[in-house]
């Protein structure tokens, strides 16, 4: 038998876009920006009916009511991706992507350089790389395991350290 398409939604109306906000922030933790831009996808898939859109007035308004705080959710992504050992760098770019930026992106910044060598360890135990090894590794692993220690957003010359540091060696020297 064959299947009928689907009716179409009807085209949202300011109430029907305030109802998909609320649904949203109260599944997802998000940011201002990303609600944004979640609100203009729908807008642009099923249309708009009556006077002008205004998607960020609606993530304004409820960021004022408490329902969304770029801050705290910038923080908490800090923090479970420096738990997961990703570095400086690629948590930046995950918080300027997820649109934490200005004054709350400036307030969660020195958080994050702070966990830099407890995050770099952390990736580095789950990779087994350097003092996590199972054997010293030769040039050529070494050079890989910098690598992927750069692509996880680690400073240089902290992955150099790490990849450099003998199985068995402590890393807590790396905090000194």
């Amino acid at each position: 038998m064959p299947r009928l398409p689907r009716p179409s939604a009807p085209p949202l109306d300011r109430p029907a876009l305030e109802r998909l906000a609320l649904r949203y922030v109260e599944r997802f933790a998000t940011t201002r920006a990303r609600l944004t831009d979640y609100l203009k996808r729908k807008i642009r898939e099923r249309g708009w009916e009556g006077e002008g859109a205004d998607p960020a007035g609606i993530a304004e308004r409820f960021a004022e009511l408490g329902y969304i705080d770029d801050r705290a959710y910038g923080e908490a992504k800090a923090n479970a991706m420096a738990r997961r050992g990703l570095g400086a760098r690629r948590v930046a770019g995950a918080l300027h992507h997820a649109g934490v930026r200005g004054e709350d992106a400036e307030a969660i910044a020195p958080g994050i350089e702070e966990r830099a060598v407890e995050a770099a360890i952390a990736f580095a135990r789950r990779k087994r790389i350097g003092p996590f090894a199972a054997a010293i590794a030769d040039r050529e692993l070494r050079e890989k395991h910098i690598g992927a220690m750069l692509r996880a957003g680690h400073a240089p010359a902290l992955a150099r350290r790490i990849a450099a540091m003998t199985p068995g060696d402590d890393p807590g020297d790396l905090y000194t």
